[in-house]
Parts: structure tokens; sequence; C-alpha cells
């Protein structure tokens, strides 16, 4: 008699993939991996959900807060030489008592 039964084991993980639940319950194995072995995908129902990156990673990605990017742009422009200077109109005012 052959039996059927359902097997309790959870599917194959990938490398660097962790179930909600698993990343929850082992937070510290998950960022020390992180650090170890680079960026950590988090699933929710199967599907990826987040991506766990180090703090350095994080700050190369995001680049400073310098503007030499919109500069740059700037410089770039063909438009570079159009004069963008505010005009400066009068503002309507009213009378106050003191």
């Amino acid at each position: 008699m052959t039996s059927l039964s359902k097997s309790s084991s959870k599917p194959p993980r990938q490398p660097g993939h962790w179930l909600l639940q698993d990343a929850k319950a082992r937070f510290s194995e998950l960022v020390r991996r992180v650090r170890s072995e680079g960026p950590q995908h988090v699933t929710v129902h199967g599907r990826d959900a987040v991506v766990v990156i180090s703090a350095e990673e994080f700050r190369r990605l995001k680049g400073g807060h310098t503007g030499e990017a919109l500069i740059a742009a700037m410089q770039a422009s063909p438009h570079r030489d159009i004069d963008i200077a505010p005009r400066r109109e009068p503002m309507p005012t009213r009378g106050v008592e003191l």
C-alpha cells in the first residue's frame, strides 16, 4: 500500500530571498547577510515586497544633496544663455491703521 501525503517541507528558497515571517524571526541574520552577501529580497505572498540593502549602498544609490547633478544639467543645456531673471512688479498693498 502506498501513502500519498503532503510533505510539510517548504519549497526551496533562492539565495538572498526570505519569506516575510522568516525575515522577522531572524532579523539579525538578515542584517548580517546584507553586510556579507549584499541585498536581500523579502517576499510577501510569493512576490518581492522589499529589498534590504546596507546603509552604505543606500547612500551610494541616493547620492548627495549637493545639487551638482542639477547644476551640470543646466550647464549642459543648449538654452543656458537665455536670461531667466524674474521680473519685479509692484505688489498691491493696503493701508493699515496703527
